[in-house]
């Protein structure tokens, strides 16, 4: 029996279908106006917050922000396992061209899977508010990159685009280190590998981009110029989000490469370095030189 088999028959309750299925305008923040308002009002949290902590000495919050980073270290986890138990029989039985590109590699559960790391992106933003109660600055970078990767990952479930399973699990294994590191650190602890951890996240949007790429070409090729460019078939999925995720996952590598230089490259030669790693904190520090 499956992981996935196994929850299914010891879950007490049914959910209903908009909760498991991607249905547009009944699914949680499943509609544009939702989700920019969501995204909106998240801004407008974090920096009212911030004035507001002017006045006030910083929050510690210790046991909460290690409770979140443990809850969403495991989560990712436990979601990464489902998705390649998911994922290894359609690419045995279908190939690994089918498994990214083919409209049948949209499985349901793939697609339930896809909703439920969705939604991990906005309990992502609390990272952000806990920033912002601890006084530390808010990176463009952070902000950007949690904002913005709650509207790819709605993108590619509006556009359905089958290649989907490998920029998630990807970013799954990344999150499951990334917010172990920042629980352990949280409660004292001292972690050598946060520099690789960062180069393990720009190795992640290589990866991505190689593979992002090549679906958008074969789309494009196979229905645009079949006959003019060479390609190995159509790649399933809206071009719309195939073009943003392409274009958002390139600024995220160049975003994540200059932080990488700015943080350890400069800061060799320079004496101290950051005790930040790509997300925006650590321990509650920040990106900001200690």
């Amino acid at each position: 029996m499956s992981l996935a088999d196994f929850l299914l028959a010891h879950t007490p309750f049914t959910l209903p279908r908009h909760l498991y299925s991607f249905v547009e305008g009944q699914t949680p923040l499943s509609t544009p106006l939702v989700v920019f308002g969501t995204l909106a009002g998240y801004l407008a949290l974090i920096f009212g917050i911030q004035a507001i902590m002017k006045n006030y000495q910083p929050q510690k919050l210790n046991t909460l922000f290690q409770a979140h980073n443990l809850f969403l270290s495991s989560g990712s986890l436990l979601l990464l396992v489902l998705l390649v138990e998911e994922v290894i029989p359609i690419i045995y039985n279908a190939g690994v061209f089918n498994a990214l590109c083919a409209d049948e590699s949209w499985t349901p559960r793939l697609e339930f899977y896809y909703m439920i790391n969705y939604y991990f992106k906005y309990l992502e933003l609390i990272d952000t508010v806990f920033l912002a109660f601890k006084k530390k600055p808010l990176p463009f970078l952070h902000v950007f990159h949690h904002s913005a990767t709650a509207l790819l990952c709605y993108s590619q479930l509006i556009g359905k685009t089958s290649i989907s399973w490998t920029v998630i699990s990807l970013n799954l294994a990344v999150h499951v280190l990334m917010y172990y590191y920042y629980y352990a650190t949280a409660g004292g602890a001292r972690i050598w590998w946060k520099k690789y951890l960062t180069m393990m996240q720009i190795i992640q949007f290589v990866i991505d981009l190689f593979v992002v790429y090549f679906g958008t070409y074969g789309h494009f090729a196979a229905n645009y110029f079949d006959d003019v460019l060479p390609h190995m078939g159509n790649c399933a999925g809206s071009e719309t989000a195939a073009l943003f995720g392409c274009g958002l996952l390139t600024t995220y590598l160049g975003l994540f490469i200059n932080f990488y230089m700015q943080t350890y490259k400069k800061k060799e030669s320079k004496g101290p370095r950051t005790n930040g790693v790509a997300n925006g904190h650590a321990n509650g520090k920040t990106l900001k030189s200690e």
